[in-house]
């Protein structure tokens, strides 16, 4: 599975414009929701808070992957985008946080979560990944940082 099958420029955001780990949170989930019923968004926002009470998902490095999972959507489906002035997100290093992947899907695709969740991790690793990220100027750019590093 490639990030760019769930991942549209849509979907991305540069920059983001919020300044607190809720706001961004939030800001990703209309992301996400975009196009879908009313309450969709509600009940996606509910779904990544929860997870988020269990630990938060600030991994390192800069880089927070929220995640969450709900009945209300039938497939998975990715935001992403980077803030200007990185900002406090209880990450596991202690580190602000600049970039931002969230994926929300149903509970019935629990394998497929998991696999790109492993996979946006396993790409992140990568320093020259997320510095060009951090760098884009554009949500299409952003896009085909992801597309190359994918393609490596």
């Amino acid at each position: 599975m490639l990030l760019t099958e769930l991942l549209t420029a849509d979907r991305i955001r540069v920059p983001l414009g919020s300044s607190t780990k809720n706001d961004v949170l939030r800001e990703l989930v209309g992301l996400v929701a975009a196009g879908q019923l009313p309450g969709v968004a509600d009940a996606i926002l509910t779904a990544v808070l929860e997870r988020e009470a269990v630990l938060s998902t600030g991994v390192g490095d800069g880089v927070a992957i929220p995640h969450g999972k709900t009945p209300l959507v039938d497939q998975l489906v990715m935001a992403a985008g980077v803030v200007r002035t990185p900002l406090e997100f209880d990450a596991l290093d202690g580190e602000p946080v600049e970039l931002f992947f969230m994926l929300v899907g149903p509970e019935s695709a629990s394998g497929a979560h998991v696999k790109a969740l492993s996979r946006i991790s396993r790409l992140l690793r990568r320093e020259r990944l997320r510095s060009g990220l951090r760098g884009s100027a554009t949500s299409d750019e952003f896009l085909d940082i992801v597309r190359t590093s994918e393609a490596i």
